[in-house]
């Protein structure tokens, strides 16, 4: 019979769930104090009305910290927050062209596709064939190698124009 693994607790231990013989102890005021025994530094933390909370668990002794447990999460949570917050997602937008596309909407399709790249986002021009259309290849490549040289300037080449079944695509990224 074997005992139950013990739960991994999520994020750091505190107090008393610190369970190794000495530690690398920082006081409340940020004064490095040395190697303590946990118990002792336990001691501290709790004369001082605050928490031990363990800061870099893979150091050797472990760092440990006085503090208020509450704050330093409500910190810790604040921090990530704002991490997320600036993160921006890159999306791929899809243009759909045919091979035989008029001037007027294939300047629509140039603005849109402009649009996306100054949002940041990457663009995937899809160029359909439809029946016939398949023996004209040449045309379609033409019309995106036309796309490419138009937007040189603000976007690069990620994937090259290549045929997939009935359609050619091509990815583009901002620059």
């Amino acid at each position: 019979m074997k005992a139950p693994p013990t739960p991994q607790k999520d994020g750091h231990r505190t107090n008393r769930d610190i369970r190794v013989p000495d530690v690398q102890l920082i006081d409340q005021d940020g004064q490095n104090r040395g190697v303590v025994a946990s118990l002792e530094a336990l001691q501290m933390a709790e004369e001082a009305g605050l928490d031990l909370v363990e800061i870099v668990p893979n150091a050797n002794p472990p760092v440990c910290k006085i503090l208020d447990y509450g704050k330093f999460r409500f910190t810790e949570q604040k921090k990530a927050a704002e991490a997320r917050k600036k993160q921006k997602v890159v999306e791929v937008k899809e243009i759909k062209l045919r091979p035989g596309i008029d001037d007027h909407d294939y300047e629509v399709k140039m603005k849109a596709m402009k649009r996306f790249f100054d949002e940041g986002d990457k663009v995937k021009v899809t160029l359909r064939f439809r029946g016939r259309e398949m023996a004209h290849q040449d045309l379609g490549y033409r019309l995106l190698t036309r796309v490419k040289e138009e937007t040189t300037t603000i976007a690069k080449v990620e994937l090259e124009p290549s045929m997939e079944g009935r359609q050619m695509i091509m990815v583009l990224a901002p620059r």
